[in-house]
């Protein structure tokens, strides 16, 4: 039994060529979809692990002012909201990440009296403002556009990358 040459006919080189370039198209779109789908997922879990270190801080604040219901209020959370990430074009990723450096520079201010931080509205502020962030081998300052002292503290930052 003899098997034909197909290899030499040019309709046939065509298929085989046609097959060869369709699945390296396919692999290109599967890995493609595969990376969006990925970068979502990673978005997602670092705002969770973000969210759940927000609830663990705030449970353990609550807790040690439970003993004492006589107090005056105090902070129970922290948000922080940077107004300027497009313009850096920062992705959502580098923006948790810098929010995140943010809240473990002020993360003492849970737990502490309205008034007494009220009081001292401007060291939170130079607090904010004098330290350099370094993330990924590039530095950001950040200047204070908005402060909003109650129960849950509201800060917005303008970022800046330093040269």
């Amino acid at each position: 039994m003899h098997i034909p040459p197909y290899f030499k006919d040019k309709a046939w080189q065509y298929i085989f060529v046609g097959m060869i370039i369709g699945g390296i198209v396919a692999y290109l779109i599967f890995i493609y979809m595969y990376s969006e789908m990925y970068e979502q997922l990673v978005e997602k879990n670092i705002a969770l692990e973000s969210e759940i270190q927000d609830v663990k801080k705030q449970n353990q604040a609550l807790l040690e002012i439970n003993e004492d219901l006589e107090k005056p209020s105090i902070v129970e959370t922290i948000k922080i909201n940077i107004t300027n990430p497009k313009e850096l074009k920062l992705d959502s990723l580098l923006v948790h990440q810098l929010v995140e450096l943010i809240k473990e520079e002020i993360d003492s201010l849970i737990g502490k009296p309205i008034q007494q931080l009220s009081d001292s509205d401007d060291l939170l502020i130079a607090t904010i403002e004098n330290k350099r962030f370094k993330l990924n081998d590039i530095q950001y300052r950040f200047e204070v556009v908005k402060l909003i002292i109650s129960k849950q503290v509201k800060v917005e930052v303008e970022a800046f990358l330093m040269k």
